[in-house]
């Protein structure tokens, strides 16, 4: 089967389980998320969630993406869009790893397959690099900041 994926990732100086709490605290996003204005749902493997995408000087979008992995503190999956396997089918994750003492890695993606993979790939990897890379510089400066020191975990 056809896949590509778009990896990014930065190191945050805090550990997994406040980097976790940052990550599914979705009422929180419009206070810091510069690439998901709005999200809400029940974080379980099944559910679906209501989801803003709204990079800057990007025209915004709803999505309905289905959850498929929620391990806490270490990994998120969802599915949006075309999910067809074989197809087309478009995953977002997050993983967030340990680096060592009060450190993780996180690692944000995005994974598209399927016989039609070739062709979105060109407008999915240009689309999300730059958003992906400052969701993750949020991520990091909002898991660093007070709560995140000492306060929160």
């Amino acid at each position: 089967m056809l896949r590509r994926e778009l990896v990014t990732s930065l190191e945050v100086e805090a550990d997994r389980e406040r980097a976790w709490e940052v990550l599914t605290d979705l009422e929180a996003y419009p206070e810091w998320n510069p690439m998901i204005r709005r999200a809400s749902g029940e974080l379980r493997p099944g559910s679906v969630l209501r989801v803003r995408f709204e990079p800057e000087g990007m025209r915004g979008r709803d999505y309905r993406p289905r959850l498929s992995v929620v391990d806490p503190p270490g990994e998120l999956r969802w599915t949006a869009f075309l999910n067809l396997p074989g197809v087309f089918a478009f995953e977002h994750y997050w993983l967030l790893e340990r680096a060592g003492e009060g450190r993780t890695l996180l690692k944000h993606g995005v994974s598209v397959s399927g016989i039609l993979a070739p062709l979105a790939w060109k407008i999915v990897e240009r689309s999300s690099r730059g958003p992906f890379e400052a969701m993750n510089r949020a991520h990091k400066e909002r898991a660093e900041g007070p709560a995140g020191k000492g306060g929160g975990g």
